[in-house]
């Protein structure tokens, strides 16, 4: 599943660069994820970056948006797909 970034973010700019789909971004008060760029880093790490550098621990999977590491795995070929020249 996707993951999603609470109210308790502290805006602390951490996650936003260590995200290999750009899928977060600053939004109207905090920073959020969109579920169509996430696949939990997977692909890329072996777990998700922003979950692994969070100080207030504030990145829970996203219960709206369930997916299996397959999916998510379908979703990141998807992305390198559109990603490449």
């Amino acid at each position: 599943m996707s993951l999603i970034i609470l109210d308790t973010c502290v805006n602390c700019d951490v996650c936003e660069p260590v995200c290999p789909n750009k899928a977060i971004s600053l939004g109207e008060v905090y920073y959020v994820i969109d579920p169509a760029l996430c696949t939990e880093c997977v692909g890329h790490f072996d777990n998700p970056q922003c979950v692994e550098v969070c100080p207030v621990e504030c990145i829970p999977h996203d219960p709206d948006h369930v997916e299996s590491h397959e999916q998510l795995m379908l979703k990141y070929e998807h992305l390198m797909a559109k990603a490449a020249p």
